[in-house]
């Protein structure tokens, strides 16, 4: 399985390291040297949150390429076309194309199989219209990435994996005659790869109008790698040796050129496309970041709201208070409590009256210091008359008290003084 490369992809560079130094591959993994054939395409890029490359390759056997990728952010797909020269190729870049065109924005897995069904009738239509050729068909294989969303849509045995925390998964299942055989234990793994049946394909496009796509969403993090391959790759180079390399491969560019390289060291019997996906930034950091600042907002507005509440409670409770207090040698009606907040009182003089405080027993001075709390302006000012009442008795008792120590000792012409007789003793 073969195909000419057709490719959509960004250009822009990947992003440099942060200490201003290219990433090395890891001790004992050195660069490999591919030589470039009449087929290869090699492509990178990079976004705030995605770091990519993608290269195919004829291969040692084949005369032509038959395969094609996509690499624009957030869609990447590989497509293995199916039909000999002027087919495949055609199929596969029919797909890619179609793939592009309907891809979601984001990580709906749904959306990107129906893109692949699209790509499906896209390729029956073109070989009805001469675009190719009858009979010629296409694998295809679909990611789309969104923070820590990957949406994977799949058809044929073009492959997925997933690289996490150093172990690699594949995520695909095959649509061949062979993974069947896996599937059943008839065979192992090992052995499908060079297995004479291992070319059907049990599922494509470009067959059947009711073809449809397998497709769900798993969960991604900073740090995993992405690989996307057609067979040419799977087939050549066992999954363990695909992990060895994923893993030691120090950006997606070095992983790719490591992938086809291997493939070719193998043989390179088939056309071998690989596309590998980095995730730098799976927006975790940022979701958590705004959870907590929207979490922070609503405690600071429930408490702004308690404080507003609050503060009208107890702008109620002073509009609707009244005490006697002191104003002075005086004592006065006040509207508001005898108390003040952050410098501000939280009282007003409503009345000045004519009584003394001095006038008034020590006890009840010392509670009107303190502020003599009222329920209305009228039980203040009757607080106030029973203070003058209490002070007239006062000065009336005082007086009745001191005309009776002053009762028989007053003098007149009426009321003479008489002198106190003494009794002399003796004759």
């Amino acid at each position: 399985m073969s195909s000419l490369s057709w490719h959509r992809l960004s250009r822009t560079k990947s992003t440099p390291s942060p200490t201003g130094q290219d990433p090395v591959n890891s001790p004992g993994h050195n660069d490999p040297q591919i030589t470039e054939g009449a087929g290869a395409q090699v492509r990178s890029g990079a976004t705030s949150n995605l770091s990519w490359a993608a290269r195919t390759d004829v291969g040692l056997v084949r005369s032509h390429n038959e395969d094609s990728f996509l690499a624009q952010a957030p869609t990447f797909a590989v497509s293995d076309g199916m039909g000999g020269h002027a087919a495949g190729e055609v199929a596969s870049a029919i797909a890619v194309t179609t793939i592009a065109e309907h891809a979601p924005s984001h990580a709906d897995d749904l959306l990107l199989g129906a893109a692949i069904e699209i790509a499906n009738t896209a390729v029956m239509e073109g070989a009805a219209t001469g675009k190719g050729k009858m009979g010629m068909g296409c694998t295809a294989s679909a990611v789309s990435i969104e923070q820590n969303k990957m949406a994977v849509a799949h058809v044929g045995d073009s492959r997925v994996y997933l690289l996490h925390n150093g172990a690699l998964v594949r995520l695909t299942h095959d649509h061949s005659y062979v993974e069947e055989l896996v599937d059943a234990g008839e065979i192992t793994a090992d052995e499908a790869r060079v297995h004479p049946s291992r070319s059907v394909i049990t599922r494509a496009l470009g067959s059947d109008p009711d073809m449809y796509a397998d497709h769900f969403t798993i969960d991604v993090f900073a740090g995993d790698r992405v690989v996307i391959c057609s067979d040419g790759l799977s087939s050549m180079v066992e999954d363990s040796q695909i992990e060895a390399i994923a893993v030691s491969s120090a950006t997606a560019q070095a992983a790719v050129d490591n992938l086809v390289a291997a493939a070719l060291q193998e043989g390179g019997s088939d056309n071998v496309t690989v596309v590998v996906v980095d995730i730098t930034d799976d927006g975790i950091i940022d979701q958590h970041r705004k959870r907590y600042l929207t979490r922070f907002a609503l405690i600071g507005a429930f408490i702004v709201g308690i404080v507003a509440a609050l503060f009208v409670a107890a702008s109620l409770f002073v509009s609707h208070s009244w005490y006697v207090g002191v104003n002075g040698d005086t004592v006065a009606i006040y509207h508001g409590v005898n108390a003040s907040l952050l410098g501000h009182d939280l009282y007003a003089l409503s009345q000045s009256t004519t009584v003394q405080l001095s006038d008034l027993p020590e006890a009840t001075q010392s509670n009107l210091q303190n502020g003599v709390v009222v329920a209305s302006e009228k039980e203040a000012e009757a607080t106030i008359e029973s203070y003058r009442e209490q002070i007239a008795a006062d000065k009336a008792h005082a007086q009745q008290i001191a005309d009776k120590s002053t009762a028989g000792t007053e003098t007149s012409t009426d009321n003479p003084a008489v002198p106190t007789n003494k009794t002399e003793g003796g004759d």
